[in-house]
C-alpha cells in the first residue's frame, strides 16, 4: 500500500458533505501506519529513498491537517520533515516522479491550510528553483509533457486547468490509474466515475490504496519475462498461456491497462509475438530485435546474477515487487542441474570421438567444446539431451569435413568420400587412404545411430534424408574446392546458393529438427516455408563468415562474398563498401528469418522446429560479433565456461 497515495484519497471530501472526508478509513489507515520516527513510506527506511519518506510524510500530515485530526502524528510528521528536508535537494537520491514539482506543491498547500512548516527559506527558495527548471522544461506543447504534466497535477492545485486534466480519464474513472492524481482532480470538481474508481480500490485493498492500479496486466506480464530470463518458463507453460490469452485478449480490445503505459505495451508486444499471437507490429512501428546475439543460457546466468528479490521500483511513491525468492531458487536449482548434465556429456562426447578416431585427423580442428556449447547454451534444459546430442555430433563432423575439403584431402579422397556417402553401404574395405576411412565410419555410424533414434521420435524412417542432407554438404564443399583448384570466379549468386549449403549448418540443424518433439512429415520437410528458413539462416552464417573471415581467406587465395562484391565492382567498389553491402543483407536476412519464425498464419512447420533456426541464427551472431570466433581458439572460452563450468555467482538464494 502506498501511504502517499492514501493521504490524497484522504483528502477527498464527501460529495454530500464537503466538510467531512469521503473516505475515513484511509484517515484511520494513516494513523495507524505511522512509523517510530514519525515519518511514511515504506517500512525499514533505505537511505537511497529519503525523498520518498519525505513525500509520503509531508501527504499524510496534509490529509491529518485537511480534516483536524492526529495532532500527535502530524507533530511527529512535521519533526521528520524538518530534520530530513536537506534530503529534498540531494541529487544522490533516488527521484519519484513529479518529486521536483509535487513536493513544493505541498509545501505551498500546508500554507493555505495554515500549517507552517519549520523549512529555512534558503531550503524553501532551493525547491522552488528546481520546480521553475522542471515546469520551464516541460512548457512546450507536446503531448508528452501535457500528460506529464497532467499526471503530477497535485503538485500544481489552482495552477492547473482541471477542466483540461479530465480529457485524460480512462475508461475505468481514473486519471493515468493513479489514485493520487485522480484524488487531486475530485478535491478540485465532482466526477462520479473518478469517485466509482476511487471507491473501487478501498473495496479490494481496504482501508489503503496502492500508487497504481492496475498495474495487474504490468505485474503478470512481469512475471512471465522473469521466468523467461530465468530460464524457467518451461515449467509454467499453463500459467503463462492463461496470461498470455488474458493479454491478448485486453490487446485486441484497445484496453487501456496496455496502451496508455508504454512498458506495459512493450513487454505486451514482445512476449505476445514470441509465443506467436497475431498482433500488428504497427503498435511500436518495426519489429526489433535487440538480443539477436544473446544466448538464451547467458541471458539466463546474467538475469540470476543479478536478480533482486526484494527489488524496489519507484512510480510518484516507492513499492516493493512481489517476492521472488521462489523463481530465483528454481531457476538457480536448474542452472546447477544443467551444468552436471552437460560435463557429464561432454565426457561421453569425448569418448565418442576417441571411438571413432577423429582425434586421430591432425588437419582437422579439435571443436567438439564449442560445437557442444551452441547446443547447451540454446537447448539448455537438462531434458533436452536427445537434441543436443545429434547437434554436438554433426557440429563436429561438419567441422571435420569442412577441414578435410578446405586442407586435409587430396583429389582422389575428396571423390571417393562422396562416393562412399552416394553408396552409403558401409563398405571401407577400398578406401585410398585411412583418412577417408575414418571419416566415412565416423559419419556412417552416427548418422545411422541418429537416424534410428530420429525415426523412433517421427514414426517414419528419417535416415534417409539426414543422409542427403550430409550428401549435399560435400558435394557443395567439392565444388567450392575445384573453383579454388581451378582459379574460377563464380558470380555472386552462384557463390550464394552454394555458400548457404557449404557453411554446414543444415547437418546440425536439420536433423537436430527430428529430436525437439513434433512429428515433421515429409510434405513439410519439401514445403518452401522450410526452404526459407534454412536458406535465410544459411544465408546469415555465410555472410557473417565471410566479413569476418575476408582477410584470413585472401591470404590463402580464397573468394568469398565480399571479394566477389570488389571484383564486380571493377574498382568502383571498395572493402568497407562491400562489407556495408553484405551486413545490410545480413540485417535483412535475420528480420525476414524472424519474421518467418514468428508468423502463424499459413505456417506448416511447427514452432518448436522454426526457433531453432532462429537459435542458430543467434549463435552465429555471437560467433562472428568481433572476429571468426569459431575459428579463435580463446574468444567463446569466457562465454563456455559461463555455460559449462562456472558456479553461479548468487548471493540472494
Amino acid at each position: 500500500m502506498s501511504s502517499y497515495d492514501t493521504a490524497w484519497v484522504a483528502m477527498v471530501p464527501s460529495s454530500n458533505s464537503p466538510q467531512s472526508p469521503c473516505f475515513p478509513k484511509c484517515l484511520q489507515w494513516l494513523l495507524e501506519n505511522q512509523h517510530l520516527d514519525g515519518s511514511w513510506g515504506l517500512p525499514g527506511h533505505i537511505p537511497s529513498l529519503m525523498k520518498d519518506s519525505l513525500s509520503s510524510t509531508l501527504a499524510s500530515v496534509l490529509a491529518l491537517k485537511r480534516w483536524n485530526i492526529g495532532e500527535e502524528h502530524m507533530n511527529k510528521g512535521i519533526q521528520f520533515i524538518k530534520s530530513n528536508v536537506s534530503f529534498a535537494t540531494d541529487e544522490n537520491q533516488h527521484l519519484p516522479i513529479g518529486f521536483n514539482i509535487i513536493f513544493p506543491g505541498m509545501i505551498g498547500y500546508a500554507n493555505d491550510l495554515g500549517l507552517h512548516l519549520p523549512l529555512s527559506s534558503s531550503t524553501i527558495d532551493d525547491m522552488m528553483q528546481k520546480r521553475d527548471q522542471e515546469l520551464k522544461r516541460c512548457s512546450t506543447n507536446f503531448s508528452g509533457n501535457r500528460a506529464y504534466l497532467a499526471y503530477v497535477s497535485e503538485g500544481l492545485g489552482k495552477l492547473q486547468d482541471w477542466t483540461e486534466i479530465m480529457k485524460f480519464q480512462r475508461k475505468n474513472g481514473s486519471l493515468f490509474n493513479s489514485p493520487s492524481t485522480t484524488a487531486a482532480a475530485l478535491m478540485h470538481g465532482y466526477n462520479a466515475k473518478g469517485l466509482d474508481y476511487l471507491w473501487s480500490l478501498i473495496e479490494m485493498f481496504g482501508n489503503a490504496v496502492p500508487t497504481a492500479y492496475p498495474l495487474r496486466l504490468r505485474t503478470c506480464l512481469s512475471l512471465v519475462d522473469n521466468v523467461e530470463r530465468l530460464g524457467i518458463a518451461r515449467h509454467f507453460r499453463d500459467e503463462i498461456k492463461n496470461i498470455l490469452d488474458e493479454t491478448y485478449r485486453s490487446w485486441l480490445q484497445d484496453d487501456d491497462e496496455i496502451f496508455l503505459d508504454t512498458a506495459t505495451c512493450a513487454m505486451a508486444f514482445r512476449l505476445l509475438r514470441i509465443y506467436g499471437y497475431n498482433v500488428s507490429s504497427q503498435a511500436e512501428n518495426t519489429l526489433k530485435f535487440p538480443m539477436h546475439a544473446d544466448l538464451e543460457r547467458i541471458e539466463h546466468r546474467r538475469t540470476m546474477e543479478s536478480f533482486r528479490v526484494d527489488s524496489i521500483q519507484i512510480l510518484k511513491s516507492a513499492y516493493r515487487n512481489i517476492d521472488n525468492q521462489d523463481f530465483l531458487e528454481l531457476a538457480v536449482e536448474d542452472f546447477q542441474s544443467s551444468q552436471l548434465t552437460y560435463r557429464e556429456e561432454l565426457k561421453n562426447l569425448e569418448r565418442w570421438i576417441k571411438e571413432n578416431r577423429l582425434d586421430q585427423l591432425k588437419f582437422a580442428r579439435q571443436k567438439l567444446t564449442y560445437c557442444y556449447f551452441s547446443a547447451a547454451a540454446t537447448l539448455f534444459p537438462p531434458e533436452s539431451s536427445d537434441a543436443r546430442i545429434p547437434w554436438a555430433k554433426n557440429g563436429v563432423l561438419t567441422t571435420v569435413v569442412d577441414d578435410f575439403f578446405d586442407v586435409g584431402g587430396s583429389q582422389e579422397e575428396m571423390i571417393q568420400l562422396i562416393e562412399l556417402v552416394e553408396k552409403w553401404d558401409g563398405d571401407v574395405v577400398d578406401c585410398c587412404s585411412e583418412q577417408v576411412e575414418i571419416i566415412f565410419s565416423a559419419l556412417y555410424n552416427t548418422i545411422n545411430d541418429l537416424g534410428t533414434r530420429a525415426s523412433s521420435i517421427q514414426r517414419r524412417s528419417v535416415t534417409s534424408h539426414i543422409i542427403e542432407i550430409w550428401l549435399a554438404l560435400v558435394k557443395s564443399m567439392m565444388r567450392e574446392s575445384e573453383w579454388l583448384k581451378n582459379n574460377a570466379v563464380p558470380t555472386l549468386d552462384d557463390y550464394m546458393t552454394n555458400g548457404c549449403i557449404s557453411f554446414a549448418l543444415g547437418p546440425i540443424v536439420l536433423p537436430t529438427l527430428y529430436f525437439v518433439g513434433p512429428e515433421i512429415s515429409e510434405d513439410v520437410i519439401r514445403s518452401p516455408e522450410y526452404s526459407n528458413l534454412f536458406k535465410l539462416m544459411s544465408t546469415c552464417g555465410r555472410i557473417l563468415n565471410d566479413v569476418q573471415g575476408f582477410e584470413r581467406e585472401g591470404n590463402e587465395g580464397k573468394l568469398n562474398s565480399v571479394s566477389l562484391l570488389v571484383l564486380n565492382g571493377h574498382g568502383k567498389v571498395s572493402v568497407e563498401d562491400a562489407k556495408r553491402e553484405m551486413r545490410d543483407k545480413i540485417d535483412h536476412s535475420r528480420r525476414e528469418l524472424l519474421r518467418l519464425v514468428l508468423q502463424t498464419e499459413g505456417s506448416v512447420v511447427p514452432r518448436e522446429c522454426k526457433d531453432l533456426f532462429w537459435k542458430m541464427s543467434k549463435i552465429l551472431h555471437v560467433f562472428y560479433m568481433r572476429n571468426d570466433g569459431f575459428t579463435s581458439p580463446k574468444e567463446m572460452l569466457n562465454a563456455v565456461n559461463a555455460v559449462i563450468y562456472e558456479p553461479l555467482n548468487v548471493t540472494s538464494v
